[in-house]
């Protein structure tokens, strides 16, 4: 395993950003009876939470241990509290930052298939929703979404006016990050847009990995979001099970979604 922290300059972003990497190109044991490494390496992109860094799931999770088992590599970038999503400033296209320009950059940078079948991309809460509007604004690019404990907020921010607040933040930000609120549930940051703009126009879905514990404040927007996505067409595996918002839950779950995506293939 190699664990590399950098920086690069994103022209989309327009500054320096930094970002972590897990590789698996110096497993410490033998590799010849592992199932895994009798096909190409796959390269999967993980979104942080709010308030969180591209750090966290390395810190929080034994992505090492995962890369080697799995022969899988892990990229991620800093997000900041972007919600992954465009906006109209100068250096604020932060969609097309995760979706493209750091997906060509680590192409490039480390030798990466640029097949869609080989790329991946997940999240956890704000990461989670990044990595279904990411890989449904791109699906040329990612054949499976690994969505955890999702923050789907769209339904809990259109009736919002300014001077509103949750508990996480208020109006200004809300609409600085999601545009006009006031249409969000018809525009393009709202993930179910993407989903029905792929199936209306015969595009290939990523395939999709949802989970979510029972325990956690996103449960009923994350069944809201498998059940609309099934109703189209789009194939979900959803898991729903015991967990809080937090990375015991999340620890568990990615392991469960690489064993799925990997199993998908066979």
């Amino acid at each position: 395993m190699a664990h590399l922290n950098a920086m690069f300059f994103s022209k989309t972003l327009a500054r320096p950003v930094h970002y972590t990497a897990v590789l698996c190109n110096d497993c410490a044991w033998p590799t010849d009876d592992n199932p895994h490494y009798k096909r190409g390496t796959k390269n999967i992109y993980l979104l942080h939470g709010y308030s969180g860094a591209d750090t966290d799931w390395f810190t929080n999770a034994p992505l090492g241990d995962l890369a080697n088992q799995y022969n899988v590599n892990f990229f991620m970038p800093c997000g900041d509290n972007s919600f992954y999503l465009n906006q109209e400033a100068t250096g604020f296209k932060y969609a097309d930052y995760v979706g493209e320009e750091f997906i060509d950059y680590t192409r490039k940078t480390f030798g990466l298939s640029n097949d869609r079948e080989d790329t991946y991309v997940g999240g956890l809460s704000m990461g989670g929703f990044g990595a279904l509007h990411t890989g449904l604004m791109f699906p040329e690019t990612f054949s499976r979404i690994l969505a955890f404990s999702s923050a789907l907020l769209v339904d809990g921010l259109k009736n919002m006016k300014p001077g509103d607040s949750n508990p996480v933040a208020n109006y200004a930000y809300y609409s600085q990050m999601f545009g006009d609120l006031s249409k969000l549930e018809t525009s393009d940051n709202n993930p179910k847009v993407l989903a029905k703009k792929i199936m209306d126009s015969n595009t290939t879905a990523p395939l999709i990995y949802m989970a979510c514990g029972t325990e956690d404040f996103l449960i009923e927007p994350n069944k809201n979001m498998n059940e609309y996505l099934t109703s189209i067409g789009i194939s979900v595996t959803f898991f729903a099970g015991p967990g809080i918002h937090d990375f015991n839950f999340w620890r568990a779950q990615l392991k469960a979604a690489l064993e799925w995506a990997l199993g998908e293939e066979n």
